[in-house]
């Protein structure tokens, strides 16, 4: 198959074909896709000085690669991880604080981008949607247990990697594969490449596929100065002369893949289309096991290409791996200039560039981040500016390649079909994995269309868990509303029908109506009532919502809506972090409080609201509670508790009675 793709049929693609659905991420300095597209086309270098929450960088310094010391002060991190929306979940306190931050991200994340997707995670639970996950730290949990054997606590169970699908599958009730993939830093891409085949095959009708890395420790920073494989400024500078490594980064994203058929037929936003993939090891074709291959790289271009159905030589961009390694990006060039160069006029070279150079490399995220960025890219018809390249790497053989990394902004010029990309994730377990995705199908959801003479009346319908967030919502859509909000070039009716119809209801709720986006905007943020009355349908379908009442939103709205994007949930953070502080009673009985509510306010699920009668197991105090209950009254109070005599407790009411009797049997 040397140098030649065989072309499929378009009906055999289009049924291959597998629609990005949507999008969402955590990356430093941006919170969201929108503002790592900010970050990209403005060339802002997101990177910063190491935190002191992390460990103490300048401690650990040194210019010379000394054992136990690190070459940079300074990676790609992100802020506020111990933030997290316990009562979302429906976790304790407690639980939230013992769980490892990368699940409460990646729980976080994933409901964005099911968001994005207009996918109410309701409508998923009980079907078989897959959950893909490429990670390789497990920092979190290294660190508690290397605090000592006394610190092991049953909680740390749920710290496992494994744990990091599996806990996403039970939130959501998601009954296909829950995979996780360690191929270390192409982990994220191996993982598309999975769910791919699954859907392909229709083992899954969705699939959710991400990369989560948080580094809590300087471990791997230590390592890979020994190595030499640090860059010593933090920053990735790719096909650079001066590239001297690694410049590592935190980060999340998450992406929602369906069949592009599918997606089709339910009206879904098609950000994007992955038309091919491959995956594949260097077997013994590197110098060393760690070392690269151009060989290997080759192998798998050329597979992916073909799976696609693309000649190489059409491809527009290709989001490199770009590590900033001199050895590795001088390999990882010579193979893109033998597969998508091969043929390739010189006058149109194929761009080249490295999400890394803005980030940092984000290690089992990195690719993730770098498929985030390409989908983006094809959005947008442009190719971002990469950084930090200043004099172009010797090793590289530039003038024989038709191959340029973009030093600014540049447009995808129209060849009269749809851009194509490629992006590429390279892992230390020398697995290669390449994608290759084509332009999707944006849908037109246009204000203009709408005829301002016959004006229609619209339903707006919010909610949320608590009425803080409700509040939190309502001016996030007037903000999106109003002039220059997202929302504000987007016709009304699509809106109000993607946020009935495509989010999922809590709840607490409010249903506003009105004829025009300003008009709604101004209900939301002041109250105001506009000036015509809605409908007898409308309102009644207002207030039916607001009671929690069903609502026949296709009914009320007709056919021929658009789903466009909304603005996402508002999360009610608060901090979570072992060894801070406790929260609700804070560990200590406040004046009147007994032992049982000091217990439930650190156990029972944050939003929990109970009585005497209320049921241990409905307010989160399952078994693991149990054991961690026992072991705080052994530690804290010197009591023995029998683990069967508390397993027979079912109510609060019980439990207050039995802890009662514990204390009187003590005094």
């Amino acid at each position: 198959m040397e140098g030649r793709v065989v072309r499929r049929t378009t009906t055999d693609g289009e049924e291959r074909s597998v629609a990005v659905i949507g999008m969402a991420c955590k990356f430093p300095g941006a919170a969201d896709p929108d503002q790592l597209w900010e970050i990209l086309q403005t060339g802002r270098d997101a990177t910063s000085e190491t935190p002191a929450e992390r460990y103490d960088a300048n401690a650990l310094y040194s210019e010379s690669p000394e054992p136990g010391t690190i070459a940079s002060r300074r990676a790609g991190y992100l802020d506020s991880i111990a933030e997290f929306d316990a009562g979302f979940f429906g976790m304790s306190p407690t639980e939230a604080t013992d769980l490892d931050p990368q699940q409460r991200l990646l729980l976080m994340t994933a409901w964005e981008a099911l968001e994005d997707a207009g996918r109410p995670p309701e409508s998923l639970a009980g079907g078989d949607t897959g959950v893909y996950v490429g990670n390789t730290r497990g920092d979190f949990l290294e660190r508690q247990l290397q605090q000592g054997l006394d610190h092991v606590t049953a909680s740390q169970l749920n710290n496992f990697r494994a744990l990091l699908p599996a806990r996403l599958s039970w939130q959501l009730d998601l009954r296909g594969p829950s995979v996780l993939i360690d191929t270390a830093c192409s982990s994220s891409l191996a993982a598309v490449h999975q769910a791919v085949q699954a859907i392909r095959t229709r083992e899954v009708p969705l699939a959710l596929v991400a990369g989560v890395n948080l580094a809590l420790r300087p471990d791997v920073a230590v390592m890979m100065t020994r190595a030499g494989n640090l860059a010593h400024d933090g920053r990735s500078k790719f096909a650079d002369a001066d590239a001297d490594g690694f410049a590592p980064s935190d980060g999340v994203g998450v992406v929602v893949l369906k069949p592009l058929a599918a997606a089709r037929a339910d009206g879904d936003r098609i950000r994007a289309m992955i038309q091919g993939s491959a995956v594949g090891s260097n077997g013994h074709t590197g110098e060393s096991l760690l070392a690269p291959s151009v060989e290997g790289q080759i192998h798998v271009l050329r597979k992916a290409y073909e799976d696609a159905g693309v000649e190489p030589s059409e491809v527009d961009f290709v989001e490199a791996h770009g590590s900033g390694s001199p050895m590795l990006d001088q390999v990882e060039f010579a193979a893109l200039g033998k597969v998508v160069g091969e043929g390739r006029p010189a006058e149109r070279p194929c761009y080249i560039g490295s999400v890394k150079t803005n980030i940092g490399y984000a290690e089992a995220a990195g690719s993730i981040a770098g498929l985030i960025k390409t989908v983006m890219c094809l959005e947008h018809r442009r190719i971002p500016p990469n950084l930090h390249l200043k004099t172009p790497s010797p090793q590289i053989a530039w003038d024989d390649l038709p191959l340029a990394v973009p030093g600014a902004l540049r447009e995808i010029p129209d060849r009269g079909r749809p851009a194509l990309a490629g992006v590429t994730g390279q892992g230390a377990s020398c697995l290669n994995a390449h994608v290759v995705l084509r332009e999707g199908e944006p849908a037109v959801s246009d204000r203009a269309q709408e005829d301002d003479s016959d004006r229609q009346t619209y339903v707006l319908p919010l909610s949320a868990r608590t009425p803080a967030a409700l509040q939190a919502l309502a001016d996030a859509y007037a903000a999106y509303l109003m002039p220059g909000g997202a929302g504000s070039v987007l016709a009304l009716r699509d809106i109000c029908h993607s946020a009935a119809t495509r989010r999922q209801h809590h709840p607490y709720r409010m249903a506003v109506t009105g004829s025009t986006h300003e008009e709604i905007a101004n209900v939301l943020r002041h109250g105001e009532t506009g000036a015509v009355i809605p409908p007898r349908a409308l309102s009644d379908a207002a207030e039916q919502y607001r009671s929690g009442q069903p609502v026949d939103w296709d009914a009320l709205f007709g056919t021929g809506c658009v789903f466009v994007p909304l603005p996402s949930y508002p999360w009610q953070m608060q901090r979570y972090w072992p060894g801070e502080h406790d929260h609700g009673t804070g560990g200590h009985a406040a004046e009147g409080d007994d032992l049982a509510t000091v217990l439930l306010g650190e156990h029972a699920r944050a939003s929990s609201k109970y009585r005497d009668s209320s049921l241990l197991s409905e307010i989160g105090i399952d078994s693991l509670a149990r054991i961690e209950i026992i072991a705080k009254l052994a530690q804290e109070h010197h009591y023995e508790v029998d683990p069967e005599e508390l397993a027979a407790l079912h109510t609060v009411g019980q439990l207050r009675g039995y802890l009662r009797q514990l204390e009187a049997q003590t005094v």
